[in-house]
């Protein structure tokens, strides 16, 4: 039980960013990840139709540390994200790649799995 007399820990207050002028967003829709004992490295590229090559837009290193830090905030954060606005469902009939750049089908608004060869 809880000593009434010590007041609950609150987290560390987090330190405001500084964003500098001419700071570009990217777009990527894929991640490499790769590590070695003391780091993590992730490429985020981007892969549009008819590129031959994904093009890294960012390389970003983090401790392993970090790294567990940021997984567990970018849970954190899709769960309230799915919470606000509705599960985000992974398909799983087809390659990433068919339901990125397959053209529109029928029944897309309906939310359903369709690949390229599904009528």
């Amino acid at each position: 039980m809880a000593d009434p007399k010590t007041p609950p820990k609150t987290p560390p207050p987090l330190p405001n960013l500084h964003l500098p002028d001419g700071l570009e967003a990217v777009y990527a829709n894929l991640v490499r990840i790769a590590h070695t004992p003391a780091e993590i490295v992730f490429d985020f590229a981007r892969l549009l139709p008819g590129d031959k090559l994904p093009t890294v837009q960012a390389r970003v290193l983090m401790s392993p540390l970090g790294s567990k830090l940021f997984l567990r905030a970018l849970t954190e954060n899709l769960a309230r994200y799915e919470a606000a606005f509705g599960e985000i469902h992974i398909p799983q009939q087809h390659s990433l790649a068919d339901f990125l750049f397959r053209p529109p089908q029928p029944g897309d608004d309906k939310g359903e799995d369709k690949g390229p060869n599904d009528g």
